[in-house]
């Protein structure tokens, strides 16, 4: 049993996530961004090509831009 909300969802293969991320983001009307990469050495975030939004797009720059901006050392203005 958790004792905090959950911040991290592991699923077994890409199909089962994503109905999962769907349904998630649609129960609980929130915004969802992702996938983000962790690990690499340069920031890298990848957008799905037939369903991004423009609001999927400019989420994603954003994190994108403070991850580069962390790892540059700035802090995000």
């Amino acid at each position: 049993n958790l004792q905090e909300e959950a911040n991290v969802l592991i699923f077994p293969d890409l199909t089962s996530g994503n109905i999962a991320y769907k349904l998630l983001s649609k129960l609980g009307n929130a915004t969802a961004i992702g996938p983000i990469l962790m690990g690499v050495r340069q920031p890298v975030n990848l957008l799905q090509y037939a369903t991004s939004t423009v609001e999927d797009i400019v989420n994603m720059t954003a994190i994108t831009v403070l991850e580069a901006q962390q790892k540059a050392g700035q802090s995000p203005s």
